[in-house]
């Protein structure tokens, strides 16, 4: 409390209104179509800040830059998702080596120089050079050797479709005798979409495709992409959009899985069983691997990332495009901005953590929301996530910069006897039986990890204190939901239920020790015991049990669906507490289960029927005084959302339990990255001669250098200790290749014996304190003649040496001109 009461005052002091755990009373969020309208309206104030990207033209100088604050953020992607189906009409993406030509036929350097004005990065995999995964991965990446070529595109495609029976009349592709006809699904609502998917389309039709363009925002891709069988080709291509992640992730479990295989439901089909599906067996065993944690080293955790990886390219029903640098827009009026390395601006912890001088924020958003808002399978687009995220507090969360672990309602202690042996199951632990639908004890007599979480529970909004029920009906439901029993299980949804088993199959028990502390019993294993802590925080509550209690009800009984697939396939609302009529609906099953004494078959423990009808009574209240069932744990409260004027507010709660006080997350207000400050490599040098790197804040130096052949070379260079370099698996390392340290800090030198020729060479510094890296890349040429000066020093003019000019151009040209011929075999190789 003295803590609370230094913090408040402090706040006080510097204009801040003081509230418990933030350092605004309230905020407004307000939908704003038009990012040059937002813009215009931060710069004047009425608008705090803004959470989408404003495009770089609009901000290029100083004058256009007055009263803003910019903060640039990676962590968004483009990509086109591919319909694969087999359908009664021919589908050339069907085929795989169609669907791979399309990385010839799409120009990632206009997508990123000219669409994205320069502020992005190509990419071909869901991993970019931002992404904490992508050095693992990036020999893998260099060798598909992707490059803009048209011709190359149609020739592949004309040989997949030679072998379907289709054939090119007059220019035009034709199958049983009617043009061969693709529709794209184009994003209307994003200008560098919009343009993907023109360009796009006409790519296709000068190979000879009618194209049709069906134009949308996301509520309609929920309709025409995700929520139609994908053999009825009511789409082939679809310009998809990624926003950055709820947060910067060290260790990504997920990302492959979500992106590639067909177990996460997020694949053309989506797991409905009413549909096509598409299936790939091989990498669905992979991603789970990854997943649930089925490896021994790091090493082989990496190796399953790069199978997968290399899979999904080849397979290409994703292909990804960019990656994107953001820029967001703050009002000079605003301090306490946190940047995440994945999430940007709209972090969970910027409105937590943002001051301002009247104690309020002011957002504009893009959209209010678009999907649903429950905490199962709803709350799946960018939009609702960034201002749900500060309305609930997580039991753990990733550090802003790091991506690792991090406490917010849980302190954890790991103890574990991975990857290969177990640790004992006490007797008295418990796990939720699917079929007698009771809490029994476990079977479970051993575990490979066991993790005892501490918890701050504190009160709900509704001021109903968290407890222990709340915890372990979090535990029943993923447990119950996650297990599917038979075709006629009510307690089945499609896309979460995949997930979850996932996770589920792991759990072998949890012991409730006291009312503030459990321990969890997995059967999964990491090489950072943080993760262990993330993989075991089953019990990590978004809504009282009463609530989830009433949703599940609500399901049950079929009037709603809790994910989107679900709600398309049942023919029923996709379930959204935010919305009036849902959250009655809610409220109605409450107010019955008083009446009627219910006691949910999930519910751990309760004193007596005074205990039920008190949750019960408080979220009925809730809802009816606030028209939606939003009820969370977190720092603000939903106050209120109005479908009119698009705007949802939210209000500061003042929980005398809350365990932090304003000003907690400071510390995330700045990040020292790591930058390559110069790099010393003439365009022609002679072997042996030296590459110098200069670097500030960084701890390590990464470089790949690569010719004709392929990478040639790989190291690592830890600052500041000097050591050689090692190459990475699978490069032959030069015998006379070393990187050696001159300057702590500063300088880093690569020597190198090479060959006369054209190589290129990719630098990355990275540091252990932020996980971010800055890169560089550049190409040279290699003489075998020894370079002299055309001038000796002292001004005094000597004859030039033609003949060295001439052997010097004659090697550039012959180096060129085999890496342009690689390049085009090496594409056909691939193709």
């Amino acid at each position: 409390m003295f803590l609370r009461a230094v913090a408040a005052a402090f706040l006080l002091s510097t204009g801040c209104v003081y509230a418990a755990g933030t350092g605004v009373e309230s905020v407004k969020f307000i939908q704003y179509l038009d990012e040059d309208v937002a813009l215009e309206e931060v710069r004047r104030g009425n608008l705090d800040m803004y959470y989408y990207r404003i495009s770089s033209d609009r901000i290029e100088d100083a004058e256009s830059r007055e009263g803003l604050k910019i903060y640039e953020s990676t962590g968004g992607s483009y990509s086109i998702l591919v319909n694969p189906a087999e359908a009664d009409r021919l589908n050339p993406f069907s085929i795989r080596e169609a669907r791979f030509a399309l990385n010839y036929l799409v120009d990632r350097n206009l997508v990123v120089n000219e669409l994205m004005g320069g502020y992005g990065v190509q990419q071909i995999s869901n991993y970019g050079p931002f992404d904490s995964e992508y050095m693992a991965i990036l020999n893998q990446l260099e060798e598909f050797q992707f490059e803009y070529n048209p011709a190359l595109a149609d020739r592949m495609i004309s040989d997949a479709l030679h072998g379907r029976d289709a054939s090119r009349d007059g220019g035009t592709w034709m199958h049983d005798d009617a043009p061969v006809t693709l529709t794209i699904f184009i994003r209307s609502d994003d200008p560098v979409r919009k343009a993907i998917g023109e360009i796009l389309a006409s790519e296709l039709e000068s190979l000879g495709f009618a194209v049709d363009r069906d134009f949308g925002d996301l509520n309609k891709a929920f309709v025409v992409v995700y929520g139609s069988d994908p053999a009825e080709l009511r789409w082939n291509l679809y310009t998809e959009g990624w926003g950055g992640r709820s947060a910067f992730v060290r260790y990504d479990s997920v990302g492959l899985a979500q992106m590639y295989s067909p177990w996460f439901s997020n694949m053309p089909g989506f797991n409905n069983p009413s549909y096509w599906n598409y299936e790939n067996p091989h990498i669905d065993n992979i991603t789970q691997r990854i997943y649930t944690g089925n490896f021994t080293s790091q090493e082989q955790r990496d190796d399953l990332i790069r199978l997968a990886t290399v899979e999904a390219v080849n397979e290409s029903v994703r292909i990804f495009l960019a990656s994107k640098i953001d820029q967001y827009v703050v009002n000079t009026g605003i301090d306490g901005i946190i940047n995440d390395f994945g999430a940007g601006v709209p972090t969970r912890f910027t409105p937590i953590n943002a001051r301002s001088d009247d104690g309020s924020l002011v957002i504009g958003v893009k959209q209010i929301y678009q999907g649903a808002w429950n905490p199962v399978r709803g709350l799946t687009d960018s939009y609702s996530t960034h201002i749900w995220n500060p309305i609930h507090d997580p039991g753990l969360f990733k550090h802003p910069y790091t991506g690792k672990t991090i406490p917010i309602r849980s302190q954890w202690h790991v103890e574990t006897a991975g990857p290969d042996g177990t640790l004992k199951v006490p007797p008295d632990a418990v796990i939720w039986n699917t079929t007698t639908r009771q809490w029994e004890a476990s079977t479970a007599t051993e575990a490979t990890s066991k993790v005892t979480f501490d918890l701050e529970l504190g009160n709900w909004h509704n001021n109903m204190p968290v407890d222990m029920n709340d915890i372990m009906y979090a535990v029943y439901f993923g447990l119950e939901w996650g297990i599917q029993t038979g075709d006629d299980d009510v307690t089945y949804d499609i896309e979460f239920t995949p997930q979850a088993s996932q996770l589920v199959s792991t759990l072998a028990a949890v012991r409730p020790t006291s009312q503030t502390q459990i321990e969890v019993y997995v059967n999964y294993w990491h090489f950072d015991e943080s993760e262990i802590a993330a993989w075991a925080s089953v019990g990590d509550p978004a809504m009282p049990w009463e609530i989830f209690a009433s949703m599940e009800k609500s399901v049950t009984d079929g009037k709603v669906s809790f994910s989107r697939s679900g709600a398309s396939s049942k023919s029923v609302n996709w379930l959204s507490l935010i919305v009036p009529n849902d959250a009655g609906m809610i409220a109605d099953n409450l107010e019955g289960f008083g009446q009627a004494g219910f006691v949910p078959p999930g519910l751990y423990d309760y004193s007596d029927a005074d205990y039920l009808q008190d949750r019960y009574a408080s979220s009925v209240q809730w809802i009816r005084d606030n028209n939606h069932a939003v009820i969370s744990n977190g720092p603000f409260y939903l106050k209120s959302y109005s479908p009119e004027s698009r705007t949802i507010t939210l209000a500061a709660f003042e929980d005398p339990a809350y365990p932090f006080a304003a000003g907690h997350w400071r510390e995330f207000e700045t990040a020292r990255l790591p930058k390559i400050t110069g790099v010393d490599a003439p365009v022609v040098m002679s072997r042996g001669d030296a590459i110098s790197i200069r670097t500030d804040g960084a701890s390590h130096v990464r470089y790949f250098l690569s010719n004709a052949t392929g990478i040639i070379m790989s190291g690592i260079l830890d600052v500041p200790a000097m050591h050689d370099a090692s190459a990475a698996p699978g490069t032959p390392a030069l015998p006379d290749t070393h990187v050696m340290h001159d300057t702590p800090g500063d300088m880093t030198v690569l020597h190198a014996d090479l060959h006369p020729g054209t190589y290129a060479i990719k630098i990355f510094a990275t540091s252990d304190q932020v996980m971010r890296p800055d890169f560089y890349s550049g190409a040279f040429i290699i003489s075998d003649q020894i370079l002299r000066p055309l001038a000796e020093p002292g001004g005094t003019e000597q004859m030039h040496d033609l003949s060295y000019v001439i052997i010097l151009l004659g090697v550039a040209a012959v180096a060129a001109l085999t890496l342009v011929l690689y390049v085009r075999h090496r594409q056909s190789v691939l193709g």
